[in-house]
């Protein structure tokens, strides 16, 4: 049977959180506040998210899904065990009973949340000081998801890297070392005012085709 891209996305996260000596990954997300947990997760950003979910990946066993009554499927493309909480104590009580599941040592738990310590990175600080007293309040110890962050946001796949190399050798082509026979602003000026058909002729993908192609400007 063929895994879906979510399933796959599962292992390759409990094979980081292994390798980096993490107990599990809780993502956390209420009304959109956390754009890294769609992306990391594989998720559709479009939808209405008016209620609070929970997801938690252990760094081994089934994962566990944690949402709202009213949006009960929100995370059905997940793979994992699904709880609904209707009133605030319910959720309390199913994220408790997740991110201390299966704790037979005397250690706490170390759970990588979208934190940082003095919100030292804000792009990775997500979770609200609430959230994250919480956590720590069920005797386990959130701890910074960055190093994990960019091993799934900043690394580039094979196919990324090939398709870098080739843009970087089209872009080159049509104006070969400029730099070293450009000798006047006039003529920097001229070159900048490439057009962006000559990028699109090289099989460049433009985003903005009313733009130039700035070189030395």
């Amino acid at each position: 049977m063929t895994s879906t891209i979510q399933e796959q996305r599962i292992i390759e996260i409990q094979k980081a959180l292994r390798d980096g000596g993490f107990d599990g990954w809780l993502f956390y997300d209420f009304r959109g506040s956390d754009p890294l947990a769609y992306r990391i997760l594989k998720l559709d950003t479009h939808g209405i998210t008016s209620r609070r979910w929970f997801y938690y990946v252990p760094a081994t066993g089934e994962p566990v899904k944690i949402v709202h009554s009213i949006e009960r499927d929100k995370l059905d493309l997940l793979p994992g065990k699904k709880v609904v909480f209707l009133p605030w104590q319910q959720l309390q009580s199913h994220v408790r009973d997740a991110v201390t599941a299966g704790n037979g040592h005397s250690e706490k738990k170390r759970i990588a949340m979208q934190y940082t310590p003095e919100n030292a990175i804000p792009y990775i600080s997500r979770v609200d000081a609430g959230t994250i007293e919480l956590i720590r309040s069920f005797g386990v110890e959130p701890v910074s998801s960055a190093n994990l962050v960019a091993r799934f946001e900043a690394v580039w796949t094979e196919e990324q890297y090939e398709s870098h190399m080739t843009a970087a050798d089209n872009t080159r082509k049509p104006l070969p070392n400029p730099c070293e026979t450009l000798e006047s602003t006039t003529a920097k000026a001229t070159v900048a005012a490439i057009p962006i058909p000559q990028a699109q002729s090289r099989s460049l993908t433009v985003s903005n085709p009313g733009g130039i192609m700035g070189v030395g400007s």
